[in-house]
């Protein structure tokens, strides 16, 4: 048969008039294709778009490791599926080819399909996940808080993988005060899970007690991360009493036991670094503390002696004016007679009795004269009744012996009160007790009652009971077991 080319223009060899034109081609080409029987295809569903927005249509490609062709579900089609498509899936694909007409472009259609291999895997790892978020297993209110610094990490996974020992050196350099403590268990393969259920037991059970439990492994294929989707596991992690930080596989992955710990980090590595921050960080933050602590102390401090000066500035106002107000009662005691002068009013009271005395022998002389005058103008009457002037001097001194007699006792009473308040205000006077030998020091803040009232240097005024005495403090010695005064 002759060589035709898409332009209609025949190979060298061949005549114009054997050409076929494009439309022709595509016509056969497309006649060819549906000549073919439904197909069922095995690939990995790649560049997935859809449902499209307006027709509902999906596109993508499958491929296999060599080739890769169009594939299009229409949206009907898709409408009946059991689970959405998304890249990396492993899916049977059942259908025709089909040849877009108006470009030629080639496309499996696919009227149904269904997972295989890991593509049933995940499927199966979906509904576990969707069953345990449903029973609340994945609720951040569930969760339980990291410390910042922890002191103690326990670390499930291999011990004779490249993991523990990225565990250890990140922790070394991070922070070499952490306490690491490894429990080794398989992390892979056929009896993985229970042995990892075992080591977060184990690991929960040190004691004491380690602040977190680090569940890592290294990177994988899905089917290598099975483990770590086993039903029993995820459960173990979610009720294990220690908190636990998961890292496993590589950035892109994510298991059911991620989905439950209390924190997932991305690597191994990563998960180490979450809870053991680096000491230049931790200095930072105590650094940081301390200037806060410094600031609030300073302001602390500060409005407390505020107070204590106004405090102190109220009870120096109080003492002043009580002091003053006892000083002028003092100077005020002090300035009365009966102090000032304890005699004096004993000698008024007698230069009163003195008085009455003079002015009552004055009464008693001029009577005696009137009566004298009288008895020398009735002399004759007298000399004729001499025993009636007897018994009438005799009645006159018995009046004058009475009249003595009495002005004695009122006296004598008054005087004995006298004396005796004048003797209780004697022994009542400061100047009485300065008149034995005592004296009254004035310092610098009034009246001298204590050794800590001065201090050496202090000038003071010693009163005592005719003057005073200045003098200056040389020092100040206290009694053994003496209390300092309360100011």
């Amino acid at each position: 048969m002759p060589g035709w080319n898409l332009t209609g223009t025949a190979s060298s060899g061949h005549t114009d008039g054997d050409a076929l034109s494009v439309s022709q081609a595509v016509e056969m080409a497309a006649g060819a294709l549906d000549a073919l029987p439904q197909l069922t295809v095995l690939g990995e569903v790649t560049g997935f778009r859809g449902p499209n927005a307006r027709s509902g249509h999906c596109y993508f490609q499958i491929k296999d490791d060599s080739c890769a062709v169009d594939c299009i579900i229409w949206r009907g089609s898709y409408a009946k599926r059991t689970f959405d498509l998304r890249d990396g899936m492993q899916v049977n694909l059942t259908g025709n080819f089909n040849l877009y007409k108006a470009t030629g472009r080639m496309s499996f259609v696919a009227r149904s399909f269904s997972l295989a291999g890991e593509g049933l895997l995940r499927q199966q790892v979906a509904a576990l996940a969707e069953k345990l978020r449903r029973e609340g297993l994945m609720d951040d209110a569930r969760k339980r808080r990291i410390p910042v610094f922890c002191t103690r990490v326990a670390v499930v996974t291999s011990l004779s993988g490249a993991v523990i020992d990225d565990v250890k050196r990140t922790l070394r350099r991070r922070n070499p005060l952490v306490e690491l403590i490894c429990v080794g268990s398989k992390v892979q393969g056929e009896g993985a899970p229970a042995e990892l259920i075992e080591g977060l037991a184990r690991a929960a059970a040190i004691e004491p007690a380690p602040d977190c439990i680090l569940l890592v492994r290294g990177g994988g294929s899905f089917e290598d991360l099975m483990t770590f989707n086993d039903e029993g596991l995820a459960r173990a992690v979610a009720a294990c009493p220690v908190p636990v930080v998961t890292g496993i596989g590589h950035e892109p992955d994510t298991s059911i036991c991620d989905m439950v710990s209390d924190r997932r980090c991305s690597t191994p590595t990563a998960a180490a670094e979450s809870v053991a921050p680096a000491m230049s960080d931790l200095i930072d933050v105590l650094d940081a503390r301390e200037r806060r602590l410094g600031v609030s102390m300073s302001a602390l401090v500060r409005g407390v002696a505020g107070d204590v000066d106004g405090q102190r500035s109220r009870l120096e106002r109080a003492m002043a004016a009580r002091l003053e107000r006892l000083v002028l009662a003092l100077d005020a005691a002090a300035r009365r007679p009966c102090l000032a002068s304890p005699t004096g009013m004993l000698e008024r009271r007698e230069a009163d009795l003195m008085q009455t005395a003079d002015r009552l022998a004055s009464a008693i002389t001029r009577s005696q004269e009137r009566f004298a005058v009288g008895l020398a103008g009735a002399a004759p009457r007298l000399v004729a009744t001499t025993s009636e002037l007897t018994a009438h001097r005799h009645a006159l001194d018995l009046a004058a012996s009475r009249l003595a007699h009495e002005g004695r006792a009122v006296t004598a009473a008054r005087a004995a009160d006298l004396a005796a308040a004048a003797a209780s205000l004697d022994a009542l006077s400061p100047l009485k007790v300065l008149a034995r030998g005592y004296s009254i020091t004035y310092g610098p803040a009034g009246v001298v009652t204590h050794a800590g009232d001065v201090a050496p240097g202090d000038e003071v005024r010693i009163g005592l009971v005719d003057g005073d005495v200045f003098a200056q403090v040389g020092s100040v010695e206290r009694h053994v077991g003496a209390d300092a005064p309360t100011r």
